[in-house]
């Protein structure tokens, strides 16, 4: 496994001493565009993996399109206790170990890769540029690299090497402000055929675990607290209160998202009255938690501790009448 992510890394520096010296006559909007259509109607089976901490997740991604236009998907992680996320159009089954199979609706598979760039990458727009760099060679394919920059040094870059020939992704790196990567996602076999796969056959004829039904206004709940300062493009996504599985204590959770990125911050009581800042980094991931006057502030997201640190100082309790 240490002979792979060795071999993942060299591979990107020597693709980027390749971009520097190939352009590519097409625009960042075009190639993007031919992604999300390939993501969203070919019938494909591939694996990846994600690196990062020198350490390597390997997955299983299937993808169709039946006669009657119906999308069918299973990621499936291959190591440890199996996971698997299914998908029939809309709803989203969920198979872990210790937990009830259960399904939600939803168009939008949860996994390593963002759900944007199988839809309207376009609407990043306003805080990201695309910049087409030239070409690589990928899983023995010629690439198209596309970088997806933001506007404001404080999120990260994603860089994507695409398909030529058909559009997919073959592999994904998101970078700091200066090019240095913090996480990848190398594909290691791709497999396009004309009908979807014998397992997405199998998933089309298999009955999905019930949908949770979710009560009205759940996930917009008035909360206790609000964050007054996010990146440029950062909405709320969810709000909720709820226990936290470990160790049961109540907390309250808001999710943010500007499209690419989503941002988890959690507030509780804590029994301390004061604490410092205290981070750990898991690839681009940080996970960042500060206790200020009794109340603990925690930020989870791919997003550079920095930005996480701002955001963690911007929230500020709300005075109940």
């Amino acid at each position: 496994m240490k002979l792979l992510i060795c071999f993942l890394m060299l591979g990107s520096l020597s693709s980027s001493a390749w971009s520097a010296e190939s352009e590519s006559p097409e625009t960042a909007d075009i190639w993007l565009a031919r992604l999300s259509q390939s993501l969203q109607t070919l019938n494909f089976s591939t694996s990846f993996v994600v690196v990062k901490n020198n350490h390597a997740e390997p997955y299983h991604w299937f993808h169709g399109v039946t006669e009657e236009n119906i999308e069918l998907e299973i990621l499936s992680l291959l190591n440890g206790p199996r996971r698997d996320v299914l998908r029939k159009d809309n709803t989203i089954s969920y198979i872990e170990p210790e937990l009830p199979p259960y399904s939600v609706l939803s168009a939008n598979l949860t996994g390593p890769i963002p759900n944007i760039l199988s839809g309207d990458i376009h609407a990043l727009s306003a805080t990201y540029n695309f910049i087409s760099v030239g070409k690589s060679r990928i899983l023995g394919r010629s690439a198209q690299i596309i970088r997806i920059v933001p506007k404001e040094a404080n999120k990260y870059g994603h860089w994507l090497w695409l398909d030529e020939k058909t559009g997919l992704l073959l592999k994904l790196a998101i970078v700091t402000g200066k090019g240095q990567p913090l996480e990848q996602i190398q594909f290691t076999h791709l497999d396009i055929t004309e009908k979807p796969s014998e397992s997405l056959h199998q998933l089309q004829e298999t009955e999905l675990p019930n949908v949770v039904d979710i009560p009205q206004g759940y996930q917009q709940q008035k909360l206790s607290w609000k964050v007054n300062w996010l990146p440029a493009g950062f909405e709320q996504i969810n709000a909720n209160r709820h226990r936290i599985a470990a160790t049961k204590q109540p907390v309250e959770f808001t999710l943010f998202g500007d499209g690419l990125v989503e941002i988890s911050v959690y507030v509780t009581q804590s029994q301390e009255k004061q604490r410092s800042v205290d981070y750990v980094m898991d690839g681009a991931t940080v996970a960042l938690s500060q206790v200020v006057n009794g109340i603990e502030v925690s930020v989870v997201g791919k997003i550079p501790s920095i930005t996480a640190k701002q955001i963690a100082d911007s929230v500020t309790l709300l005075v109940r009448p």
